[in-house]
């Protein structure tokens, strides 16, 4: 039977879009359903001036049965801020069938490649790589739900894109954090000691003036984001305003640390609960039946996720991310959370591997983000 690909334009393209992962992962009692809302969101259909649109999304069929769905996008702030010409791709599902993979890939690089795009990494977040969120296929550590934010798929999708012809660009890390684990040596002591020798201190962000906090945010990652990272450059305060604007009904403020020297933001990690717990009951929509159990299972969530994490040069390796770490981990044992986890971080960002490795974090699961030029 003849594979065909085309974007999505109608409802019933949005539909198929959307619905093909629970054909994919039907009867797996790990996978975590999307809201359907967010999915469609992101696509975004009515998008004001879709033919000079930075991203497009695709459907496969065969035999007029879908196969393969992705999303294909380009930053040009990012490509101009980093001097590249490169597109990413996203919310990538298929089942099982090589061909119908390569020819949804064909797809999405021949339009990314009529757009200047010369190089594309994926999957990553729609919106843009810099994202910490659904991060490269999961690789291995199979064994139960993914946490808030974070990819899962079938082992064969590495098999998928190797056979599309793309190669490996980074692998990303998530460690498991036990509080049974963490913390063997107490730290109270040697954090007090590293405050008073270099002079920072650390306090939960303050949620009642989020302005105050996103410029000291903006402040640090202005410092922190390496030159080098090619998916991300520092984010305009606008930007950061609306990261915080997404974030902060997802954030419970005790697992929350911002670091400052004197006056000067120096450092801040976040840690959100893992909704993921409770998104697993409602299959892809807030019902009236829906939003009584999102609020059952609320109360039960027991992981949290610590994704974001930076300190400035010139505080790193001086107690800084262990006191970040302490104070989320203090507080949030305390609220009753148990298990959690790191993620993701780079093989390469070897301080901050080595961070949470000190404190008794666990490599367990690994994501890989591919490349492959056009």
């Amino acid at each position: 039977m003849s594979i065909d690909v085309r974007p999505v334009r109608s409802r019933a393209d949005l539909r198929d879009f959307v619905r093909l992962p629970w054909q994919i992962y039907r009867g797996d009692r790990d996978w975590v359903p999307p809201l359907v809302s967010d999915i469609e969101q992101a696509v975004d259909l009515a998008a004001p001036g879709r033919a000079a649109a930075t991203h497009e999304v695709f459907v496969a069929r065969r035999g007029g049965r879908v196969a393969a769905r992705i999303y294909a996008a380009f930053d040009p702030v990012l490509n101009e801020q980093k001097r590249q010409n490169a597109g990413h791709l996203s919310l990538f599902e298929s089942v099982n069938d090589v061909d119908a993979a390569r020819a949804l890939f064909d797809c999405a690089l021949a339009w990314l490649k009529q757009r200047g795009v010369r190089l594309v990494r994926g999957p990553v977040c729609p919106s843009g790589p810099a994202i910490d969120e659904h991060k490269g296929v999961l690789l291995d550590g199979f064994d139960g739900p993914p946490i808030v934010l974070t990819s899962y798929n079938p082992p064969y999708y590495p098999f998928l894109f190797e056979q599309s012809g793309f190669e490996k660009d980074a692998d990303l890390f998530a460690y498991r954090l036990d509080a049974a684990r963490l913390f063997a040596k107490d730290p109270a002591t040697a954090i007090r000691y590293a405050e008073r020798r270099y002079g920072f201190r650390t306090s939960p962000m303050n949620t009642g003036d989020v302005e105050a906090e996103v410029r000291a945010i903006k402040h640090v990652l202005d410092l922190a984001v390496p030159e080098e990272w090619v998916d991300m450059a520092p984010p305009s305060l606008e930007e950061v305003r609306q990261m915080a604007n997404r974030l902060v009904p997802l954030v419970d403020p005790d697992l929350t640390a911002i670091v400052r020297a004197g006056d000067e933001p120096v450092g801040f990690g976040l840690a959100i609960p893992d909704y993921n717990q409770v998104l697993i009951h409602l299959n892809g929509r807030i019902t009236p039946l829906g939003a009584l159990k999102y609020l059952w299972y609320k109360r039960r969530i027991s992981r949290v996720r610590v994704f974001i994490m930076f300190v400035v040069p010139a505080f790193r390796q001086k107690g800084v991310a262990h006191a970040i770490y302490y104070r989320i981990f203090e507080r949030g044992t305390a609220k009753g959370y148990r298990r959690g986890e790191a993620s993701t971080i780079g093989e390469t960002n070897r301080q901050m591997r080595a961070d949470v490795e000190k404190i008794g974090g666990e490599k367990y699961r690994t994501y890989r983000v591919y490349g492959k030029n056009v």
